[in-house]
């Protein structure tokens, strides 16, 4: 029989709320945490508003924020999310093998410290130029190694994993927007293969960073509603023009079933099902037909043993933009057949922004909570269904839905997509019929 893995633990640190509990009361209240850009000056760019988590550091987890304050952003936010779903999990104080437990993030690449690299150009350009040599030079002054260090997409893996005794396989997964979510899905599996008993998983990014802002804006990828922050993120909507850059983390503890229940934990959900497809079509567009979110999604049915009509609640990737959100669509009625339009599929990002690498983590404990709570968040700002656009949305509403399995699906540059299937914990092995064909 197959090792079952279950959710112990969940911390967050989100544009609505940074702790689950206030992450909960944002989402079915349909707060929106999109404003005016504050964490640098936009000067004249073109997108001036952000999707930002403001008043929080890591005194709220008993950390000094004064010793984390060289790090990156979404260092700062593994820790806060990481340390949250460790006490919810009790290891910090449970007794277990620490060579079981390891650490699986999706946290992508930190932008250099713009400070240090303007100062290093302007340096060099003193010289006529900034030829390679010349910039070189002024940056092995300038650039402090020890801030450095912190750069690595892998760091805070690294830091969590020490915090917290992980002695097991530590990794961290870059894919763009389904890094964490596949870091998900590979810790789950790991549990699976008996090479682990509990991993802490999830992820954490900031893009709000001039080089992130210039470089989504280039990609034409961005709202410019600078005028009206509150409904710039505008998903399946037919008024939609793009997404808007968040940011945060989610953080799971995740462990083998008789790991949990022989230590008296409480069990929140269970990962039953993943799956992971490469569209192999272009890198910044994905392919029209969606093949990449269909093969994922039908990947994730598939391991969870169910069929379509078993899923009660869709979080979609949803990223307001026209690409996106008409392929999406296509892709949910090609994986799920006439029972699409039977399903409720909402996106968070209506309220949260798209925090990059983050957000499969972050909508995963959205779908969580909608276990727990039998309650499903609405798309924000949704007004007029967009052409193409024609499923069940959720409109600016929280909907009281009976929820026994929900899907998560997330979509990147590159063409790689994820999609991952989480559900209620029954005491009693689930009975399984056998998969039939969508039609």
């Amino acid at each position: 029989m197959r090792r079952r893995v279950v959710v112990t633990g969940i911390g967050c640190v989100t544009p609505i709320g940074s702790t689950v509990k206030d992450l909960a009361a944002g989402l079915y209240s349909g707060r929106i945490g999109v404003g005016r850009l504050t964490l640098f000056d936009p000067g004249q760019l073109p997108v001036q508003i952000a999707a930002e988590v403001r008043d929080w550091d890591l005194s709220t987890v008993g950390e000094d924020p004064a010793r984390w304050q060289a790090c990156p952003r979404q260092t700062r936010f593994a820790i806060g999310a990481g340390l949250q779903a460790a006490a919810q999990a009790g290891i910090q104080t449970a007794r277990f093998d620490p060579e079981r437990f390891g650490v699986y993030l999706g946290c992508g690449e930190p932008f250099e410290d713009f400070d240090a690299f303007t100062r290093s150009v302007h340096e060099s350009l003193k010289t006529g130029d900034c030829e390679e040599g010349h910039f070189v030079q002024h940056a092995l002054r300038i650039f402090d190694p020890e801030v450095e260090r912190e750069f690595e997409p892998d760091m805070p893996a690294i830091h969590l994993g020490g915090m917290l005794g992980a002695e097991g396989p530590v990794a961290n997964c870059v894919s763009a927007c389904v890094s964490s979510t596949q870091a998900i899905g590979e810790a789950t599996q790991m549990i699976r293969d008996d090479e682990a008993d509990l991993m802490l998983c999830g992820g954490a990014h900031s893009t709000i960073h001039p080089f992130g802002f210039t470089g989504f804006q280039r990609l034409s990828a961005l709202s410019l509603r600078n005028d009206d922050p509150q409904s710039a993120v505008r998903p399946f909507d037919a008024d939609r023009d793009g997404f808007v850059i968040g940011e945060g983390s989610a953080m799971f503890v995740v462990e083998e079933l008789a790991h949990a229940l022989g230590r008296g934990a409480d069990i929140l959900g269970e990962i039953v099902g993943y799956g992971s497809a490469q569209d192999a079509f272009r890198v910044t567009d994905v392919h029209p037909a969606g093949r990449g979110s269909v093969r994922a999604m039908q990947r994730a049915l598939r391991d969870a043993e169910l069929n379509p009509e078993d899923i009660d609640y869709i979080n979609a990737h949803g990223t307001g933009t026209d690409l996106n959100d008409k392929v999406e669509t296509i892709a949910i009625k090609q994986a799920f057949g006439r029972q699409a339009y039977q399903i409720p599929v909402s996106s968070t990002k209506s309220m949260m922004g798209h925090a990059t690498t983050a957000c499969g983590a972050i909508e995963l404990a959205v779908c969580l909570l909608s276990l727990q709570s039998g309650v499903i968040p609405p798309t924000m700002n949704h007004e007029t269904p967009g052409p193409e656009c024609d499923l069940d949305y959720v409109p600016r509403q929280a909907r009281e839905v009976d929820c026994r399995y929900v899907l998560t699906n997330n979509a990147a540059f590159g063409g790689q997509s994820a999609a991952l299937v989480a559900s209620r914990y029954e005491d009693s092995s689930r009975t399984f019929v056998p998969v039939r064909k969508a039609a």
